[in-house]
């Protein structure tokens, strides 16, 4: 094991090209795997909203893709799919569809019916309705499952790392192997950095994109 400082900043001036590297590789990761996750909930949640009975059996198939272990899961793709993107993106989005789906139908299920009758009243179609009324107001439900999401999104990938990939995962499993605290502390300490740079510009999306809530919360 080694000796001296517990963090060489030496060490970390001279390896600034790789930090960058794995920044980048960590957000497309993650961007990858959140976008993805939202592509296939957001169906899913609006089919959900508007079928009660399909919800059982889709909260059933994500809940399941969301408890298999990661390692078990990644293993298992790997004869499939080989050590590439493909096999950590599908590990990485079918952990983001259990949040997302039950986010955004929670977030629908949360609009008003006197909102939706009022809406309907003014001659609102259902789709109008939807896209103008619905949707906006559960905006707020919407984005705090895309943070919780992201922040548990930003966690996984550097488990993928065991498949060639990882982000700041690499750093890690680096470090480990070769018993270098300072791998090991660079990465952890970026990935919680990252971690909470994404829940901060999502925090300032949402107040973006729903002015009201925070004025009716004041």
């Amino acid at each position: 094991m080694n000796e001296g400082p517990l963090v060489r900043w030496d060490w970390v001036w001279s390896h600034l090209d790789d930090i960058w590297e794995l920044t980048v590789q960590h957000v497309v990761l993650t961007v990858i795997a959140v976008s993805l996750g939202l592509v296939i909930a957001g169906p899913l949640a609006y089919y959900g909203y508007r079928h009660y009975a399909a919800r059982g059996p889709i909260t059933w198939v994500a809940g399941v893709l969301y408890t298999i272990p990661s390692l078990a899961l990644f293993a298992f793709l790997v004869p499939f799919t080989g050590l590439s993107i493909l096999t950590a993106e599908i590990g990485l989005v079918g952990y983001t569809l259990l949040i997302l789906f039950r986010n955004i139908v929670a977030g629908l299920d949360a609009v008003p019916d006197g909102v939706i009758e009022a809406a309907t009243g003014m001659g609102y179609t259902d789709r109008r309705r939807f896209w103008e009324v619905e949707l906006p107001l559960a905006m707020p439900v919407i984005i705090a499952g895309i943070r919780i999401a992201t922040v548990t999104t930003v966690g996984l990938v550097t488990v993928t790392s065991l498949i060639s990939y990882g982000g700041y995962g690499k750093f890690i499993l680096q470090g480990l192997n070769r018993f270098f605290n300072t791998q090991i502390i660079i990465g952890a300490v970026l990935s919680v950095l990252l971690a909470t740079v994404a829940d901060v510009l999502l925090i300032r999306l949402e107040r973006r994109v729903t002015p009201w809530a925070q004025r009716r919360s004041e």
